[in-house]
């Protein structure tokens, strides 16, 4: 894989069930955030100035959930990019354990979309060619 975008994330109380596991939509979030901290540390496009006028939502979502994730333990977690469109972009993640075991991995699609002022009106916009350069370095 090149250059995929990682960070790692300690499972807390906040994460987990009564059995002492990761409940599954916790790994959702996770993944959400892995998404935020990407278009902010990498791309230079934080969500909070992205929201002022487009959007990027999920239009695609497939997971696999291979391995229990623990309180305590610490997850690193990988996204790279499989396809970039105009306004679409296709990504790969991964989350690992500490022993670098998979506990969580699949793929999203997400669509650049400008919003209109009355919030009412969404389209798909294409991502300009600045944007489509950095997200171009996380493909595999």
């Amino acid at each position: 894989m090149n250059n995929p975008f990682i960070k790692t994330e300690k499972i807390r109380f906040k994460h987990v069930d009564y059995a002492g596991i990761v409940f599954y939509p916790r790994f959702l979030e996770m993944l959400n955030d892995l998404v935020e901290d990407w278009f902010e540390e990498a791309l230079d496009r934080p969500f909070s100035k992205i929201h002022e006028t487009n959007g990027i939502p999920t239009v695609d979502l497939k997971v696999q959930f291979k391995k229990a994730a623990r309180l305590g333990e610490t997850l690193t977690k990988k996204l790279w990019v499989i396809n970039l469109g105009g306004a679409s972009v296709n990504c790969g993640f991964r989350f690992e354990d500490e022993q670098g075991k998979t506990c969580l991995e699949g793929e999203v699609t997400l669509v650049n979309v400008a919003i209109a002022e009355n919030r009412n009106d969404i389209k798909a916009e294409a991502f300009n060619d600045d944007m489509k350069a950095k997200i171009s370095s996380f493909i595999i």
